[in-house]
């Protein structure tokens, strides 16, 4: 009550947010690359201000960007809505959708607050490879749950560039068979 006011220098004198801050959201990935949004729509239904839009779809041998059945098709969160309340963040099963720190959003086209998928895809890690490519040989949906992958293989790397450089023949006889 009796204390000076000041006046922060913003946005050139830039204060740093609570660690606990609510800003932007993030769709996160597991070590090797894959996406851990399985298109399950559960934050799209737990969102009060029906901010967020998901369409599912299911992986298939030839593409997988996820280790479960299902994975993000698209995936949107309009900001024009969002009141950033974290109710989808406790939504989701896979920890897939995180809040971030970043709060400058502010733009000047309506359309531009829109946020695609490629928007809030976490970036690519070193040791990581860009989905869809196949899970780690011989893990299953549940060892991606329980942390057991730490990184992608030789062989998703090699996919990976494979498909960036359109080279891929698609998946061998006994990955599809698996």
């Amino acid at each position: 009550m009796f204390k000076r006011v000041t006046t922060e220098q913003y946005p050139e004198d830039k204060r740093p947010t609570q660690p606990r801050y609510h800003g932007r959201h993030q769709l996160n990935r597991h070590p090797d690359g894959l996406e851990k949004c399985v298109g399950c729509e559960l934050c799209a239904w737990a969102c009060p201000a029906d901010a967020i839009y998901v369409e599912g779809a299911s992986n298939t041998a030839e593409e997988r960007f996820s280790p479960g059945e299902r994975y993000g098709r698209v995936y949107q969160i309009n900001y024009l809505r969002c009141i950033f309340c974290g109710l989808c963040i406790e939504a989701c099963p896979t920890r897939a959708l995180t809040m971030t720190n970043e709060y400058e959003l502010a733009d000047d086209n309506r359309a531009d607050l829109i946020y695609e998928k490629k928007d809030l895809l976490a970036p690519l890690l070193p040791g990581m490879a860009a989905p869809p490519h196949a899970m780690v040989p011989g893990t299953t949906e549940t060892d991606y749950y329980l942390g057991k992958v730490t990184g992608a293989v030789a062989a998703q790397a090699a996919e990976s560039e494979a498909r960036r450089l359109g080279t891929w023949a698609g998946p061998s006889d006994e990955e599809v068979s698996a």
